[in-house]
């Protein structure tokens, strides 16, 4: 299976964002490697930090955590005074939410990246948890009740030639 290796990440800043990330995370401090302030987030996965002058468009990053880890970062966020939120599109101001029966929290960079810890992978508390990931949860409202049986496979058999 292939494994991200890095992403560019866009910043007005490139020191200063990445030093946020690494902070927040608890990783190790940025390295500089030509126009690049490097974070590890991974074994093999960096996140690029580059300095640009226009414009940045925001992306999203979310990073798996235990709960532990998820204590400590999510200690950082409260600590620094950083607003958070419960859902992507920060309709839940000062909240945590709780799907698929782990733990998850937004929160926004420097430059208005929308970062995300969670606790459970989408998707792994399925619809039976008491908090099912939205996204599992409207999914799950689009299908049938009850679960189709199998469609019998095709015959491979060779069609019998007609008779002349």
């Amino acid at each position: 299976m292939p494994v991200l290796d890095h992403t560019i990440v866009t910043a007005h800043d490139n020191q200063r964002s990445a030093r946020f990330v690494a902070d927040i995370l608890g990783l190790a401090a940025p390295i500089t490697l030509g126009p690049f302030a490097i974070v590890r987030v991974g074994e093999f996965t960096t996140l690029d930090f580059v300095q640009i002058d226009g414009p940045v468009t925001s992306q999203h990053y979310a990073f798996l955590v235990t709960e532990a880890e998820f204590d400590d970062i999510f200690g950082r966020i409260r600590a620094q005074d950083l607003p958070y939120w419960a859902d992507p599109h920060h309709d839940e101001p000062g909240r945590i939410n709780t799907w698929d029966g782990g733990r998850g929290v937004y929160w926004d960079d420097p430059d208005g990246h929308l970062l995300e810890i969670i606790t459970r992978p989408y998707g792994t508390g399925g619809t039976t948890t008491d908090h099912p990931h939205p996204l599992v949860a409207s999914d799950a409202s689009n299908r049938p009740a009850e679960p189709r049986s199998p469609t019998p496979p095709r015959s491979r058999a060779p069609k019998a030639s007609p008779r002349v």
